[in-house]
C-alpha cells in the first residue's frame, strides 16, 4: 500500500469552521472515511507497541497520522457495551442521555440529530456498511445502507442451559449453578479440544452467506469509493466491522501466523477475577463464558491467537480499502478516522470481555489521518473515542449543535494545546461499576461490595497494584470519589454513591 503522496502540498480555499479553530484549508469540503472495529483493545495494534500482532495497514495509518493513546469509551448500561458506545458515537450524547435518546429513536424522534443526518444536512453523501447495532433503522439515518450486519455474527447464547443446585446440595451449603454451554463457548477445555475451529466454514458466523464478513465489508467500501470517484460531492463513509468480536473466525493461514508457543500470556493473567460476581462478570455473562472457569494459560492463548488472526485478516481488507481510496484520487482531501467501540480483556485480570472498567476494556485505538494532521504523532492526553463525531463535524465545516456533549480533537491533533477538554475521564458499567481517571490516578468503585480500587497509571499501567486499601492513600481516594460524584451530576448518572462516600469520609 503506497501512501507517500498523502500530504503533498496543494492550493487550499478557506472555509469557516467551528469557533475553536481559526481556519481549515481545503479545495472543497473534505471527505470523511470512518472505520470502526468491534472489541479491539488499544494494544491490539503493532504500532502501539504490541510486537506479537501483525497490523501493517493500521500501522501505516498511525505513520500517516496522529494516534490518541488514551481514548476511552464512557461506559454502558448493559452487557452489550457496543450498543451504548455506538449510541453515544452517533448521537453525540454522554452515556445516560444517549440511553434515553435511543428510546426516542425507537419512537421515530430526533433522527435528524444523528451524526449521519448532520453530515447530510451539510451537503455530504452518506453511506454505511457492516455492523450497526444502534436502536434505529440505519436506512432512516444514511442515504445508502448496504449489507447491514447484526450485533454478533452468530449468537448461540439462547442455547445455554442452567442446572440449579439440588436440594441435597443446598442442604450442604452448596448453591452453585452449573451451566451447559452452547457450541463455541467454554473452550478449549484442553489442547486436544478441537470441536470448534475458527476456519471451519460450516460453523456459520462470519462465514454465513458464503463470503467472510470482513471481505464483504471491503467489497462494499471499494464499490462505493469507485462510485464516489466520479462525483465532486463530498462523502461520509461509516465502515463498521464486526471483527474481531467473537466468534473470532478467519482463514487458517491467518491462524497459522500465530503459533501458540509464540503468544505471551498477559502479565495480569489470573485464573479468575476475585470480584467477578460483584461486577456481574460471572459465568452467566456471555463474554465471560467463552473460556473455561478457571482460566487456563492454554485457553487464553488460544483465544488470543484467534483474536490476533481475526484482526490481521481485517487489517488486510483495510489496506485494500485504502489502496482504492488512493487510486480514486480522493485521498488528499479525505480525513480517515480509525477506532473501535471499546477494548477487551482476553484473560487480563482473569476476565474475557469488555464489561469491566480496567484500561484493557475501556480503551480502543484511535487514529486520525488527513490534511494538516501531523504524521507519526502520539498524543497521551485522555479523550473519549466518541469525540470522533464532533471532530468530523469540525473538519467538515459543520457547526456543532449545542446538544452534542463531546468535543473536537482538532486542537489537540494540530498541536494547539495538550490540555484535556474534560476535567476527568468518567467510566460506568450498569450500576455495578464506576470509575474516574484524573491525572496519573484512576479510581474504580464496586458499589455492591463497597470496594475501592486505586491505581497509579504512570507506575502501574496494567492495574495490578491496588492502592485503595492503604490508609496512606485515603486522601486521594476521597478526592477522586468526590470528583466522581460531581461528574455523576453533570452526566445525569442517578446511581447514589453519597452514603458510601460519607462513610469513607468519617
Amino acid at each position: 500500500m503506497e501512501k507517500s503522496h498523502l500530504l503533498i502540498a496543494f492550493v487550499f480555499a478557506i472555509l469557516p469552521v467551528h469557533a475553536q479553530q481559526n481556519t481549515i484549508a481545503h479545495t472543497k469540503h473534505p471527505n470523511i472515511l470512518f472505520i470502526i472495529t468491534d472489541d479491539q483493545t488499544f494494544s491490539a495494534v503493532h504500532a502501539m507497541g504490541n510486537k506479537e500482532i501483525k497490523t501493517p495497514n493500521i500501522d501505516q495509518l498511525a505513520k500517516m497520522g496522529t494516534s490518541f493513546t488514551n481514548a476511552y469509551n464512557m461506559g454502558a448500561w448493559g452487557g452489550a457495551v457496543c450498543i451504548a458506545s455506538r449510541a453515544m458515537l452517533n448521537s453525540g450524547r454522554t452515556v445516560w442521555r444517549a440511553r434515553q435518546l435511543t428510546r426516542d429513536w425507537q419512537q421515530g424522534n430526533a433522527i435528524d440529530k444523528t451524526w449521519s443526518k448532520l453530515m447530510e444536512a451539510g451537503g455530504y453523501q452518506t453511506y454505511m456498511t457492516g455492523k450497526w447495532h444502534v436502536n434505529i433503522d440505519p436506512e432512516k439515518v444514511f442515504q445508502i445502507a448496504k449489507n447491514v450486519k447484526p450485533g454478533m455474527a452468530d449468537d448461540l447464547w439462547h442455547l445455554l442451559k442452567t442446572i440449579p443446585p439440588s436440594a441435597e446440595a443446598l442442604k450442604n451449603g452448596d448453591s452453585t449453578v452449573h451451566y451447559i454451554m452452547p457450541p463455541g463457548y467454554n473452550r478449549p477445555l484442553s489442547e486436544d479440544d478441537n470441536g470448534w475451529l475458527p476456519y471451519d466454514t460450516a460453523r456459520g458466523g462470519y462465514w454465513k452467506g458464503g463470503t467472510h464478513w470482513s471481505v464483504v465489508l471491503r467489497q462494499d467500501a471499494i464499490q462505493f469509493i469507485e462510485q464516489a470517484s466520479k462525483s465532486d460531492r463530498p462523502f461520509f463513509m461509516y465502515i463498521a466491522s464486526n471483527a474481531p468480536h467473537d466468534p473470532r473466525q478467519s482463514p487458517k493461514q491467518y491462524q497459522d501466523m500465530y503459533p501458540i508457543e509464540n503468544i505471551s500470556l498477559p502479565v495480569s493473567f489470573l485464573p479468575g477475577y476475585p470480584y467477578k460476581d460483584a461486577i456481574d462478570n460471572g459465568p452467566d455473562l456471555r463474554d465471560e463464558a467463552l473460556a473455561p472457569f478457571p482460566r487456563t494459560s492454554y485457553a487464553i492463548k488460544k483465544h488470543i491467537q484467534e483474536y490476533y488472526a481475526s484482526i490481521t485478516y481485517l487489517d488486510e481488507q483495510i489496506g485494500l480499502m485504502l489502496d482504492a481510496l488512493e487510486k480514486s484520487g480522493k485521498m488528499e482531501n479525505t480525513y480517515i478516522f480509525f477506532t473501535s467501540d471499546h477494548g477487551l480483556a482476553l484473560g487480563k485480570h482473569g476476565l474475557m470481555g469488555k464489561q469491566s472498567l480496567f484500561e484493557h476494556s475501556v480503551k480502543p485505538p484511535l487514529i486520525i489521518v488527513g490534511p494538516q494532521i501531523p504524521q507519526g504523532k502520539k498524543i497521551s492526553t485522555p479523550v473519549y473515542m466518541q469525540d470522533v463525531m464532533a471532530t468530523a463535524l469540525d473538519v467538515a465545516g459543520i457547526q456543532k449543535p449545542s446538544y452534542i456533549e463531546f468535543n473536537s480533537l482538532m486542537p489537540l491533533a494540530r498541536g494547539g494545546t495538550n490540555k484535556s477538554q474534560y476535567p476527568a475521564i468518567y467510566g460506568s458499567y450498569m450500576n455495578v461499576e464506576r470509575s474516574i481517571r484524573k491525572g496519573k490516578y484512576k479510581l474504580i468503585l464496586y458499589p455492591k461490595i463497597k470496594k475501592t480500587l486505586l491505581f497509579n497509571l504512570e507506575k502501574d499501567s496494567e492495574e495490578m497494584n491496588n492502592m485503595g486499601d492503604d490508609p496512606k492513600n485515603k486522601k486521594v481516594v476521597l478526592e477522586l470519589f468526590h470528583d466522581l460524584i460531581q461528574l455523576q451530576v453533570s452526566l445525569a448518572d442517578t446511581l447514589d454513591l453519597k452514603d458510601w462516600y460519607k462513610q469513607l469520609s468519617e
